[in-house]
This record gives C-alpha cells, sequence and structure tokens, in this order.
C-alpha cells in the first residue's frame, strides 16, 4: 500500500483529504506544520508528499527546496493561488505536480496515482545510452557526466531518458507533456518548461541559448547527441 504525507494546516480539509485518500488504498501520515517535514523524513520513507504552500513554521516553497536537496519522492503541491508565478516557482525548486486549491477529490486522486506510477522504476534488461561523456542507465536510473554522477528526480529523469532516446529528433512539446505529465497540453502549463530548465542545469547546460537540450522555437524540444564531449 503506497504511503502518502499529508503537509496541511487546515485541520479539516485535513482530515477530509485523509478520509477520501484511505478510502482510495492509500496510506496517509498527517503533518500540520512546514518545520517538521524534514525530520519526519529522516525517519520515514513515504512514497509521495501532498504540500500546501501556506504553513506554520515553514512555507511550502521552503520545505520544498530543502527537501529536494536531499530526498526525491515526488512532490505534489497545493497552492490556493492561480498565478504562473506560484506554479513555477513551486516546479523549479522541485515539484512534481501542482494542484490549485479548493481540489476535487478526485482530480487530487488521479493526480497522485498518476506521480505514484511514474515514480516506480521499471525493472527491465539493462537500458544504457552513451553521448560523449554522458551516460544514461534505465536500469540503474544512474546518470553520470564525466564520471561524476548526477542526482535527478524520478521525473527528471524519465524526462531526460524520453529526449535522450530520441536524440536528433525534435519532439513537440504536446508530445512530450502527454507522456511526461498523462494530460493533453492546454497551452499554459509550465511543468514540462521547468522540468528540461532543471535537467539543463544540472547537466551544465548554457541556460540562456542552450546546445544540449535545445528548445525549437514553435516545434519542441531537441536532444543533441554531439554536444556532449567535454
Amino acid at each position: 500500500m503506497p504511503k502518502i504525507l499529508l503537509v496541511e494546516d487546515d485541520l479539516g480539509l485535513q482530515q477530509l483529504t485523509k478520509d477520501y485518500l484511505e478510502h482510495n488504498g492509500l496510506e496517509v501520515d498527517v503533518l500540520d506544520r512546514g518545520d517538521e517535514v524534514f525530520d519526519y523524513l529522516e525517519n520515514n520513507t513515504p512514497d509521495l508528499m501532498i504540500l500546501d504552500v501556506m504553513l506554520p513554521g515553514k512555507d511550502g516553497f521552503s520545505v520544498c527546496r530543502q527537501v529536494r536537496d536531499k530526498f526525491t519522492l515526488p512532490i505534489l503541491m497545493l497552492t490556493a493561488k492561480g498565478e504562473d508565478f506560484d506554479q513555477v516557482l513551486g516546479l523549479e525548486l522541485g515539484a512534481d505536480d501542482y494542484v490549485i486549491k479548493p481540489a476535487e477529490p478526485r482530480v487530487l486522486l488521479a493526480r497522485v496515482n498518476a506521480l505514484l506510477r511514474r515514480g516506480q522504476p521499471i525493472v527491465k534488461p539493462s537500458e544504457e545510452l552513451q553521448f560523449g561523456d554522458l551516460m544514461i542507465d534505465k536500469t540503474s536510473r544512474i546518470v553520470k557526466l564525466s564520471d561524476s554522477e548526477i542526482v535527478l528526480t524520478s521525473h527528471e529523469f524519465e524526462l531526460l531518458w524520453l529526449l535522450a532516446s530520441n536524440a536528433g529528433e525534435v519532439l513537440s512539446r504536446e508530445h512530450v507533456h502527454q507522456h511526461m505529465i498523462g494530460r493533453q497540453y492546454d497551452g499554459l502549463d509550465r511543468t514540462v518548461d521547468v522540468r528540461v530548465s532543471r535537467i539543463r542545469k544540472k547537466l551544465g547546460d548554457n541556460s540562456d541559448k542552450p546546445y544540449r537540450i535545445k528548445t525549437v522555437w514553435g516545434q519542441g524540444y531537441l536532444f543533441v547527441s554531439d554536444a556532449w564531449d567535454l
């Protein structure tokens, strides 16, 4: 049974969400303060965290930044605001998805299940891609650049694998979004853009003029296979 950590300070909403998720086959632990999350994760291993933005002790953005420095579990953020700023900031700090409150319970459950499915390692015969000094091993989910291991979240790894396994081919934004997020691209969602930006940063790509993972204007994303010789 997957275990969920729900961090929500509205105790009424916390209880309703906990009951709904447990009724649908999930185990749920709850916290109502942001400054308690890191200590909890040091001693427990939930499969996913649902994290509210507005929390006492430490806000959700600060929690996300702190957690992502050490832990790779999927993070689903809850925000009461609809502005792009909140959504993009959460994604840039390492969140995997977001839901705007008040969230329809079925929508929240669908997002949780989608993240849980994508976060599970796929056991297959060894699959490895090598581009110059970049090595991507799908079985072990290890990425190395010049023999230094690069730490990616599960969803960053899946996105890198998708792009690298189609090296030299422009993948449309719609295709990447559908593959990674599991729903149609609405023209506004920045989730994939932010993940690409985070991958570029971790792999030493030029953020202003990327040459390893390019954005092809009006078309999509291109993984450049011959740009990895350092």
